[in-house]
């Protein structure tokens, strides 16, 4: 797995992500995401969600709740804008992937495992959270940022569903949820059909 990983091209770069997350920090946060998606999709033609498969959803994971926005998904990327209208706290969750967020409004604590001390990021930081890790996260209200995850991406869907499956019992947002990663995996197949094609 790790091999097929590290041979793999990427559609994505996370310092591309960031980078144009960071451009757009600081703005209201809607706006910011409005023009994020469209300048995405120039960049990335066919491997964006359209609008109309764009959908906040709810997320319970590791005790916090946020809400999630997926553009991009496949079996090793996916692009998603996060974020959260309350204060919540929890835990990270620990995965094959490594995970970056780049804030775009509001305040982010992380605490990091073997620590003793947690640190604030603000609009235009970017957190990395490396495959294996696992911290304290602390999202304040009106806190919203662009993620960027590269590594075996199914890995990270127990941690995401566990809440929703043994806690809060919401099967709508189950269902979301899996409708929103079908989406992108068949956009991404449509993608990869297409350029075989060629």
């Amino acid at each position: 797995l790790r091999a097929w990983l590290a041979a793999k091209r990427y559609e994505f770069q996370a310092a591309e992500i960031a980078q144009l997350a960071r451009h757009h920090a600081g703005l209201d946060h809607e706006l910011a995401f409005s023009k994020i998606i469209v300048e995405l999709r120039k960049k990335h033609p066919g491997h964006i969600l359209p609008d109309e498969d764009l959908q906040w959803v709810f997320v319970n994971a590791g005790g916090w709740m946020g809400s999630m926005c997926l553009l991009h998904a496949s079996l090793t990327e996916y692009v998603l804008l996060f974020g959260t209208a309350v204060d919540t706290v929890g835990h990270s969750g620990r995965y094959w992937a490594d995970i970056s967020d780049t804030v775009i409004s509001g305040t982010f604590r992380q605490w990091k495992e073997g620590t003793t001390r947690s640190e604030i990021y603000y609009p235009g930081d970017t957190i990395v959270h490396q495959a294996g890790e696992a911290t304290s996260v602390q999202w304040s209200a009106g806190t919203w940022m662009v993620e960027y995850g590269r590594g075996f991406i199914p890995s990270t869907l127990p941690f995401a569903l566990a809440d929703t499956l043994f806690s809060t019992q919401d099967f709508v947002t189950l269902f979301y949820t899996l409708r929103a990663y079908a989406k992108g995996l068949l956009l991404e197949a449509n993608a990869f059909f297409s350029t075989m094609a060629c």
